[in-house]
């Protein structure tokens, strides 16, 4: 994202056309367009049965279209005149009612102090010209055109500044004439619609050499025409793909853009394809056409993207929605002429009403590209308009989507205008001239406290119990001559030795990565299924449990702080054993016992090397049933009690329980309706689990509420258990700190808008912002939303020290410098750091996700390629960030933090023996010091009697 504004005196504006808004059909001595017709003609109810007949009702709300203008703040309306509201037949004679309605419309818009960016002509033609002669596909349009135009230059030029001749000429040509989709509904095929093209050029020619010759001087304004496009991309990287891209832009976009912009005449492309289909242009014709632009006027979104673009112009190619991608295309093609945006925006069903983040999101990610190619590629564009001001008739799709910032309901008599959250979105850019650097956008400079917590996670280390060549006791002969192999010597054995830790190497290359890393804390799960395989003390997995004792000590002798989860779920059984998961799983009370159980086991033969426990890691809410969720609850607080009454005292460690936090956000940040939906995601997300340890004891009253009315209105039976209140007691309170993993953030509204993202249960709709960065899986990348997590904890349950127990995001494991991934450990960490900083949240320590990529593909800091460990540069980069303990500046005060010593169990003998220690050093110092006088005086004595 570029947080960066526009140039001083960027225009900002919204615009509208005349058939989409006006409505008043039949008033004011108004003619019939083709779009009238079209719509009216027998058993046509596609677009809805009434057409443009009323839409918005504009020319009844004039006034009240102009007050959304002052809301918005916008620099500039673009609107169309209807040719049959000043023109009923095409031609003379001029209607007065007509005239005198724009120029009322003109007359507030300078009132207002709003440039007017007026479209001559926007798809309406009047139904007279195409009865009398065919309308476009006639040779005569064009000079009836430029009749209609000197007239709205002679009554309405000294008002305005920036003239449209036409809207797509695409559209009109290839669908009025082509295909007969649109009105006027003639199925002529390429041949006719390429000629009615042929004279939409002529006629805009006309009009610009009629304005350049006669009114430019005096009213000093200019003239363009709108071309829509969209914009292709290759199927595959080849260079066939790459001209079948710029043939399918030279078919819609330099079919009208090359003539006016570069030479007068079509694209190459089109002329060796087409062959005779094509209209030819005389010399004199292509002088006469060839610069007739002031400007380069462009339309981009929902009217042609993915709607009015045939598919056999898209040459098996990709069509997408890249703007700035466009832009640096017309840039590069046409010379580097000033763009101005003149319709971009993209729509929302017709049921939404009026938080329209889908909307939102789109506008941001348009307006953000055309930032970018402003400021990273040089391309001129000067103006922007938002498409549209209002909901509006949105031609072949009829009333089933709104493009409008403003909410009209067609229903109701007076029409009145509502603002949608995206007026507001697009009143406070406006005010900002784009996305200025804001401070909680800045990287902060700055360290974390002396004993911060730096560890990597790897959800279950790699264990490799071989036992290694020295623990066999046999004797070996090696056959030199023959064999070459080793022959057993029977009856012959050594004395066998104790097993060591050093004799597992699967240990020693693991904890040498982690040296490497630098890391302070080490944080994995052990495999329950596999330690207890029954389920219980009656089958015991020994030499497992011997191999996590050496890994734990292992990492302690070099100062390394394991970090353990007694159980974390997974795809298989969800990593209980296999008896236990084949009767219920959480499901059944009975797991409750069995998992205490399990633990007490744990804390007996590891907790001398362990003193920092997790209980559940990461128990997913999303596959959890309320009944299994409270005995998994119940479990968690037993066996904290457990180790805090039988254990805490002799191994002195912490436990709690690690619970997913990922952030929740409202998708229009200006809609309660959308705070209370994020609200209640947080709350079953993460209340659900946290509330009865880290609140009051009992499950969210959110929760209960919501569920209460689910169940009373729609008829659900969703329970949820309740607490007794020795239960309560148990649960709340039972932790030492708050552990959590976070990955994203997600967005949230309450208008259904997508049912494939639409959860009916909660009555949310998931909403993407796109232009976040997102991963090849595509989590999105929103490292503000950490910050904002932390600030929630802390508000719902005080001070209570917090742990973020791993973040991490997948990247593209043939991208050699994971460059997401490095770009993500800097800003969460960052965002870390303004937590602990600025919003005195009492963040202990940071764990990443993941250790690598053999036991978590793609998320890994060490890639795994041929049994080889490999440093990516995001290890390298963390590394970095845990040696400066984070981002310290010039201004940055120097701590000198004493070294961290982790906790030794074999050092143990001689912590609790000091006095003893003291008396040996003493004795061996008195030794030493006796033995070098005794052999200092023998040397003296002998020099003596020498």
């Amino acid at each position: 994202f570029l947080h960066d504004t526009f140039p001083d005196g960027f225009l900002w504006g919204a615009g509208s056309a005349a058939y989409q808004t006006e409505g008043g059909w039949r008033q004011g001595g108004k003619g019939a367009s083709v779009w009238d017709a079209f719509a009216h003609r027998p058993g046509r109810d596609a677009a809805g049965p009434a057409g443009g007949d009323v839409a918005s009702d504009s020319y009844n709300n004039l006034y009240r279209d102009a007050e959304g203008l002052r809301r918005l703040g916008v620099s500039h309306y673009r609107f169309s005149l209807s040719w049959a509201r000043l023109m009923p037949n095409g031609t003379a004679p001029v209607n007065p009612a007509g005239l005198a309605h724009y120029r009322r419309l003109l007359d507030r818009l300078r009132d207002l102090g709003v440039e007017p960016v007026v479209t001559l002509y926007h798809w309406d033609l009047p139904q007279a010209l195409q009865d009398a002669f065919g309308g476009w596909s006639s040779p005569v349009l064009p000079q009836l055109f430029s009749d209609y135009a000197e007239l709205c230059f002679q009554h309405f030029g000294g008002l305005v500044r920036y003239w449209l001749t036409m809207d797509n000429p695409y559209v009109v040509a290839w669908h009025g004439y082509g295909t007969g989709r649109l009105p006027p509904g003639v199925h002529g095929g390429p041949r006719l619609g390429y000629r009615a093209a042929h004279h939409l050029l002529q006629a805009h020619a006309k009009v610009w050499h009629l304005y350049n010759d006669h009114f430019r001087p005096t009213q000093r304004g200019k003239v363009s025409i709108a071309l829509s496009s969209h914009w292709i991309k290759p199927q595959h990287m080849t260079e066939k793909n790459i001209k079948e891209c710029q043939k399918s832009l030279d078919f819609v976009l330099g079919w009208f853009a090359k003539p006016i912009f570069i030479d007068g005449d079509y694209p190459e492309s089109m002329r060796n394809n087409l062959s005779s289909l094509l209209p030819e242009f005389t010399e004199a014709e292509k002088n006469y056409i060839k610069g007739t632009a002031d400007f380069f006027a462009l339309s981009f979104g929902a009217t042609l993207s993915f709607q009015l673009l045939d598919s056999h112009m898209k040459f098996q190619q990709l069509e997408s929605i890249s703007l700035r991608q466009l832009l640096y295309w017309i840039n590069s093609e046409y010379n580097n002429p000033e763009i101005f945006i003149v319709e971009n925006s993209w729509f929302v069903s017709g049921s939404t009403k009026r938080d329209d983040a889908k909307y939102i999101y789109y506008l941001k990610k348009f307006i953000m590209e055309t930032l970018k190619a402003i400021r990273y590629d040089g391309v001129n564009v000067f103006g922007y308009t938002v498409w549209s001001l209002l909901d509006g008739f949105e031609w072949h799709r009829g009333y089933s989507i709104r493009r409008g910032l403003f909410y009209v309901d067609f229903q109701s008599h007076d029409k009145k205008l509502m603002p949608k959250s995206s007026v507001l979105f697009y009143q406070k850019l406006i005010e900002k001239n784009g996305f200025p650097p804001l401070p909680e956008n800045q990287p902060m400079e700055g360290i974390f406290p002396c004993g911060f917590a730096w560890g990597v996670v790897d959800n279950y280390i790699q264990v490799d119990t071989t036992p290694s060549q020295f623990l066999d006791s046999n004797v070996y002969v090696w056959d030199v001559h023959q064999t070459k192999q080793l022959i057993k010597v029977d009856g012959v054995f050594t004395s066998k030795r104790k097993r060591h830790c050093v004799d597992f190497a699967a240990i020693r290359l693991q904890i040498s990565l982690l040296q490497e890393m630098r890391v302070t804390h080490f944080h994995f799960s052990l495999k329950w299924s596999l330690i207890l395989p029954l389920g219980n003390l009656s089958l015991i997995n020994h030499t497992l449990i011997h191999y996590y004792q050496c890994f734990a000590s292992e990492l302690l002798r070099v100062n390394i702080t394991p970090v353990v989860a007694l159980w974390q779920p997974m795809a298989d059984n969800q990593e209980l054993p296999v008896s236990l998961a084949k009767y219920g799983a959480w499901e059944n009370p009975e797991m409750v016992q069995a998992f205490v159980e399990y633990a007490k086991f744990c804390f007996t033969s590891l907790g001398d090397h362990i003193k920092f426990w997790i209980t559940m890691n990461e128990p997913s809410v999303k596959n959890l049933t309320y009944t299994a969720g409270h005995n998994l609850l119940k479990a968690h607080a037993k066996v904290w009690h457990l180790y805090d009454k039988e254990f805490r005292r002799s191994q002195k460690g912490k436990i709690s329980i690690a619970l997913q936090a990922d952030w929740v956000e409202p998708a229009c940040p200006f809609s309660r309706n959308d705070q209370e939906v994020a609200d209640r995601i947080l709350e079953f997300d993460i209340g659900w689990l946290a509330e009865p340890i880290f609140g009051n004891g009992d499950y969210p009253q959110v929760m209960r509420a919501w569920l209460h009315r689910r169940n009373s209105v729609d008829l659900y039976n969703f329970h949820l258990p309740y607490f007794s209140e020795d239960e309560k007691k148990l649960i709340q309170g039972s932790f030492d700190f708050f552990a959590l993993s976070h990955y994203t953030t997600s967005l949230v509204g309450w208008e259904k808008e997508d049912a494939l993202k639409y959860d009916h249960y909660l009555e949310v709709q998931m909403i993407n912002d796109i232009t976040w960065l997102h991963s090849p899986s595509r989590a999105a990348v929103v490292p503000w939303g950490l910050r904002k997590l932390l600030k929630w904890v802390k508000s719902k349950y005080g001070d209570v020290p917090i742990y973020i127990m791993a973040n991490g995001i997948d990247d593209d494991q043939n991208m050699v410098h994971d460059k997401l991934r490095v770009y993500y450990i800097q800003n969460y960490v960052n965002e870390a750091l303004k937590a602990y900083t600025l919003d005195n949240i009492n963040l202990q320590g940071y764990f990443l996700y993941s250790f690598n990529d053999k036991t978590a593909p793609k998320y890994g800091l060490y890639s795994y390629v041929a049994n080889q460990y490999e440093p990516k540069p995001s290890m390298k980069h963390y590394r970095e960030i845990i040696n400066n303990n984070g981002f310290p500046g010039p201004e940055t005060p120097e701590v000198m933090c004493p070294e961290e010593i982790a906790s030794c169990p074999e050092c143990r003998f001689f912590r609790t023996r000091k006095s003893l220690l003291v008396f040996i050093s003493f004795i061996f110092v008195a030794f030493i010091v006796t033995v070098f006088f005794i052999t200092y005086y023998s040397k003296r004595v002998e020099r003596r009697y020498k």
